[in-house]
């Protein structure tokens, strides 16, 4: 086990299964995943845990993701970490070009399988190792 079995990664996501599933998903692998339930709390816990990677919901009722993620770029403790967007399949293909636009580090659609999980995430953190 190297340390990079232990990455911290923060999922910012306003239902509760959905972080249970991630959580379920990236642990095995012997990541540490936190949950945040919304965009309000996820900014608090960036900044509390400043977590090797975010995982970021865009629909969110209280703060949306495009917000949590400007918030984080326009600060220097937290605009280094990777984040990967998680978006409904349903949702704008506008959406999709800000992203690119955004430089977000990757994004996942929902419904996702546990391999599509696995593999953006591995893909981003081993980008950064």
């Amino acid at each position: 086990m190297d340390e990079n079995d232990y990455k911290q990664i923060l999922c910012i996501e306003d239902e509760p299964e959905m972080i249970d599933l991630i959580r379920l998903i990236l642990e095995r692998r012997g990541f540490k995943v936190h949950g945040a339930a919304g965009g309000t709390e996820g900014i608090q816990k960036i900044r509390e845990l400043r977590p090797d990677l975010v995982l970021l919901d865009l629909m969110m009722p209280d703060m949306d993701g495009w917000e949590v993620y400007q918030q984080m770029k326009a600060d220097e403790a937290t605009r280094h970490i990777p984040v990967i967007v998680v978006t409904a399949k349903a949702q704008s293909i506008d959406k999709v070009l800000g992203l690119h636009i955004a430089k977000v580090d990757d994004y996942i659609a929902k419904p996702f399988s546990p391999q599509e999980l696995l593999a953006s995430v591995e893909k981003v953190l081993g980008r950064r190792s």
